[in-house]
Order: C-alpha cells, then sequence, then structure tokens
C-alpha cells in the first residue's frame, strides 16, 4: 500500500548534522505506518550563511518539504519570511517549525510548549512562588514564556549579560503583565535563591562539550527544585549534584521529547505517542552513553 502522503522534512540550522530530532521523528513515524522522511539541513557543512534563511526556506518549498523545524541562529531571523505566524511564537519573537501550507508559511514555537508539558509531566506539582532562571538566550526565552504561563508568580532571571537579562524581563512583563518579573547578577544569586522554589538552567554549561557546575553547589538546598534544558548528557553534573543533596530533579530529555512530539503533531496532523517517542529518544541517547533510564527523578 502506498502511503497518500509521504512527508518530507528537514532540520535548517549550523551544526545540525548529530541531532536526535530527525530519528526520533522517523522513528514514532515508523510506528504509526507513516513514510517519513527527515533530514538535517546543516549550513555549515553545506557553506551557507545563516543570513540566507529566507532562501532556504524557498528551495525547501519549492523542493516539496513539507515542514522544517529551524534551530540555531535562524530563529529569530526566519520570521520575517513567513506569511502567518502563531500568536505563541510572535509573542515570543522566535520560531523552530515552519509549515509550508496552500496558504503559505506558518511558523509555530514548539520549545516553549515542550518545556510547559515537560514541566507539568516531570514536576507536577513543584511550588512555582518563585522560580529563579539561568540564562536569558533564545531557549531561555522560550522556557520563562512557559513557565509564567503555567502560573509561575515571580521569575528572576540571572545571566552573565545584564542588557539581555533586561531585555528578556521587559518582554516578560509586556505579555504577562500580572506576574512579577526582576533580574539579578549572579553575584546575587545565593540572595535570590534563597527565597526561591525552584531553579531552571537554560545556559550551555553541562553539555558535553561545556562540562561543569552553572553555580556553586552550596545553593542547591533540598527543598528545591531543579530543572535543566541540556539534554547531552542527560545526566547532567547540575542534576547529579542537585540529587545528590536532596532535590527533585527535571532532565532536559522530557523538553527535547515533547518540542518533538508538538512537532510532529504539526506536520502530520497526527498526535504521536510520547511514551514510545520517550523511548526512541533513550535509545538514542543511550547509543552516546549509558544512562538511567528515568527521565525526571
Amino acid at each position: 500500500m502506498i502511503d497518500a502522503h509521504p512527508y518530507l522534512v528537514g532540520l535548517i540550522g549550523t551544526g545540525v548534522l548529530p541531532s536526535l530530532t530527525p530519528p526520533m521523528h522517523m522513528a514514532e513515524a515508523r510506528a504509526l505506518g507513516l513514510t517519513y522522511v527527515y533530514r538535517p539541513l546543516d549550513l555549515t557543512a553545506s557553506g551557507i550563511d545563516p543570513d540566507r534563511i529566507g532562501e532556504v526556506l524557498a528551495w525547501a518549498e519549492r523542493l516539496g518539504y513539507d515542514a522544517v523545524n529551524v534551530t540555531h541562529p535562524c530563529k529569530q531571523s526566519v520570521l520575517s519570511h513567513l506569511d502567518r505566524i502563531d500568536p505563541v511564537a510572535a509573542a515570543l519573537g522566535a520560531v523552530n517549525t515552519v509549515l509550508f501550507t496552500p496558504s503559505g508559511r506558518v511558523g509555530y514555537n514548539t520549545d516553549t510548549t515542550g518545556f510547559a508539558a515537560a514541566f507539568a509531566e516531570g514536576l507536577p506539582d513543584a511550588e512555582t512562588r518563585h522560580v529563579v532562571q539561568l540564562g536569558a538566550g533564545g531557549a531561555g526565552s522560550a522556557v520563562a514564556d512557559a513557565l509564567l504561563r503555567s502560573g509561575t508568580g515571580r521569575l528572576s532571571v540571572v545571566d552573565l549579560d545584564p542588557a539581555r537579562a533586561a531585555g528578556l524581563a521587559d518582554d516578560l512583563r509586556t505579555r504577562h503583565p500580572l506576574a512579577v518579573v526582576d533580574t539579578a547578577s549572579p553575584a546575587d544569586l545565593a540572595t535570590v535563591l534563597a527565597d526561591a522554589d525552584g531553579l531552571v538552567h537554560c545556559t550551555p554549561v553541562g553539555m558535553a562539550e561545556h562540562p561543569g557546575l552553572p553555580l556553586d553547589a552550596e545553593l542547591l538546598r533540598p527543598d528545591l527544585w531543579v530543572a535543566d534544558i541540556v539534554y547531552r548528557p542527560l545526566d547532567t553534573e547540575l542534576l547529579v549534584t542537585a540529587r545528590e543533596r536532596g532535590c527533585r530533579t527535571l532532565s532536559g530529555g522530557r523538553m527535547a521529547v515533547h518540542q518533538a512530539v508538538d512537532a510532529f503533531a504539526l506536520i502530520t496532523g497526527t498526535r504521536p505517542d510520547p511514551a514510545r517517542m520517550t523511548a526512541h529518544f533513550l535509545d538514542l541517547i543511550a547509543a552516546d552513553m549509558p544512562v538511567d533510564p528515568a527521565l525526571a527523578r
């Protein structure tokens, strides 16, 4: 039997060849009986300047792609090349999923919906009266918005770049006028964490290429929950240390899975099985290094 619609999807960005997203999507498609080809379109490997994102979108559209995921450094620059943007993505000013539809190119952001779903699933009863977030970059913006949409009362943004933290805080206050959003310097982290219920880490520290802790381990106390968006490795030094100090933790694996779940649903119109996609993801991660199969503890 020939599929009524075989899917062709791409991932546009720099350094995307090792991404786990394409094989995760294709494994779920096979389980659903869909023909689905997903290929990384690595700008660096192809010698294409990221500023040419508009041309790359046009090429993909003309070559019959159904959709593309977009990652660093094109999540903001892609906006001007779209015909319509989902309100959540428009408010964030960042898109990571583009659908090529009969009515034009439509942009969405599944990073923010992915974190919201991951947080609700992995830390369902976590107190969010006051949350501290480390990192105000693109991923940090998506996570911060998800936290505030989920009911966080006060969010303190901490970044090495004060101007970037202040810019994100200003944007968040505009979108979430009922919440308190403030900023703090890394030097004041001990003070701001003392009053916090949880900590969310949104910087590259802890990735395989950037090992280490993003803060003094002494600041982690048992009543503080800790979430990390880094997923390679799944057990970052921050999460291992936090668990050793009695904290509840949430790994970046859940966000990685749920952003893929949401993107797959947008692209195909079929809601995938999150548990099965989690299993696909863990198999892929295990190919890199053995890990505990729990995505949150």
